[in-house]
């Protein structure tokens, strides 16, 4: 017998001005149930979580919460009636510790907060979580893996009838994915009703008991538990076989395009050494907080380093992103919406910002700026219902590609690459995969740094493994595979190929 949905969407739709997202979604929710909704970028996933969790009012059709109108029309009406968003871009305060945010909103103690309660009950819940956190600990301080753990700290602390969860493991190590992952099991056998959300589609055939698959605001396909494979998940979002995500490498090496030795990026990365050489894709690989971001952000400026870096066999000192980018350098950080994109402003505005010198001086030519996006829209296809629109406004994917059009822009030599595709829909990931075989096809050096193993082992020509701060192997041809870049990752140096690697 089916237990009836605790939360459900009728005939949803939604438009913003002319443009309609939504087109009549049926939707539902039932306890003790994993429901994972998936799709492309841009599919509606963000709009139907939104309408869910009362931060958007659908246009028509209705919202029912057992079986009646909600009783709630924004997300703290929501909270309060048990419906809970962990959400994709973190709602936290960056000056609040971990335990201000957890209980901001619903500070215990009638006349004087009992910070005593407070700080004990986010210390049992981040216990819970398995996570070295502290309490005490302020939220702008903490890397991004930590932060979202905070997030689902206050979401397990709010004791939720429906927990939705938007890519709660995109920013996660293997390890926290694991914890989280025992936690939903747990809060299942509670009979919480759980939507979840994720382009990591073994996270789906793991964890969900439904499926529904979205495609350009319109269901396309449900299914239960074993009924969908990866690849038939893939295909119904995209709506057509993604055989070869991968391109095929065929890159020419050239002569060395960048060395570093001895290079310190201090208190983090220890003497690391390497070459880079024209027409290759060079990958690093190593578990979150191995000095692999540290790495990349001192090799362009972002950070203070010591150490040898010589462009095309000459020295250069490097000590801002200015620098590099005269030295042919360009860097795509890992985090898009903090420190790569400014969200308010549009696509135009973000797309030349870093290079507006050469838009006109002393006067900006917007005519010039114009042709320039109206070549980025074309070159990496992204897909906007308007030009003057606030970037925030794109989905996750469409973002990644106008960083990556901004990053290129300058026409750089060496280009770093940092989790080129996190929170991304598969038919996305192939286009920005084709699009970094295109920068070594065209004799450019490319540095890729990725959590995601498979992404590491499909691109690149050579593989770099970081363990706490120091390069542990390299790996080349045929010894480039899962097996050898995890016993780098995890300290075991010997028996690849039965040779030992060394830094």
């Amino acid at each position: 017998m089916t237990v009836a949905p605790v939360l459900e969407l009728r005939e949803v739709r939604k438009s913003f001005g002319p443009i309609e997202v939504l087109h009549g979604v049926d939707f539902a929710l039932h306890p003790g149930e994993v429901h994972a909704l998936i799709g492309e970028n841009g599919a509606g996933k963000s709009t139907i979580m939104k309408i869910l969790g009362g931060f958007l009012e659908p246009t028509s059709g209705q919202v029912l919460l057992d079986g009646q109108p909600a009783p709630y029309a924004s997300g703290a009406e929501a909270e309060a009636a048990g419906v809970v968003v962990i959400h994709q871009e973190f709602n936290l305060a960056p000056d609040l510790t971990a335990t201000e945010n957890i209980w901001l909103g619903r500070e215990l103690g009638r006349v004087f907060l009992d910070h005593k309660a407070m700080r004990a009950g986010t210390q049992a819940l981040l216990d819970q979580l398995d996570t070295h956190i502290s309490p005490d600990a302020r939220i702008a301080d903490l890397p991004v893996s930590d932060r979202q753990m905070v997030e689902i700290a206050k979401a397990l602390s709010r004791k939720a009838r429906v927990l939705i969860m938007d890519e709660p493991s995109a920013v996660l190590t293997r390890r926290e994915v694991e914890i989280l992952f025992r936690q939903i099991d747990r809060l299942r056998e509670q009979g919480v009703a759980l939507l979840y959300t994720s382009h990591r589609l073994e996270e789906v055939t793991r964890l969900a008991d439904r499926v529904t698959v979205l495609r350009d605001g319109a269901v396309v396909r449900r299914a239960m538990r074993g009924e969908l494979t990866e690849d038939g998940m893939a295909t119904a979002m995209v709506g057509r076989d993604l055989q070869d995500i991968y391109p095929e490498r065929r890159h020419t090496k050239g002569e060395v395009a960048l060395e570093v030795r001895g290079f310190h990026v201090p208190p983090l990365v220890h003497d690391v050494s390497f070459t880079l050489r024209r027409g290759e894709v060079l990958g690093i690989s190593g578990l979150v907080g191995s000095g692999r971001t540290e790495l990349a952000e001192g090799l362009v400026g972002l950070r203070p380093a010591t150490g040898d870096i010589r462009r095309n066999g000459v020295a250069v000192h490097i000590r801002s992103v200015r620098e590099a980018a005269h030295h042919g350098m360009a860097y795509l950080t890992e985090d898009r919406k903090e420190r790569g994109l400014l969200l308010d402003k549009t696509l135009r505005e973000n797309l030349t910002l870093s290079t507006l010198p050469r838009f006109g001086t002393p006067f900006i030519s917007d005519a010039r700026e114009e042709t320039a996006l109206t070549e980025a829209i074309g070159e990496f296809d992204i897909r906007a219902p308007r030009r003057d629109m606030k970037v925030g406004n794109l989905s996750g994917g469409n973002q990644q590609k106008l960083l990556l059009a901004k990053t290129l822009l300058p026409d750089p030599e060496i280009v770093i690459i940092d989790e080129p595709t996190r929170g991304i829909d598969v038919g996305t990931k192939s286009q920005i995969y084709a699009f970094i075989d295109k920068l070594a096809s065209e004799g450019r050096s490319v540095i890729v740094i990725s959590s995601d193993m498979p992404e590491i082992l499909g691109l690149s020509d050579r593989v770099l493994v970081m363990r706490q701060g120091r390069l542990a192997g390299e790996l080349e041809g045929e010894r480039i595979s899962e097996t050898n870049v995890v016993r780098l990752v995890m300290g075991t140096s010997e028996g690849i190929n039965g040779e030992a690697v060394h830094g």
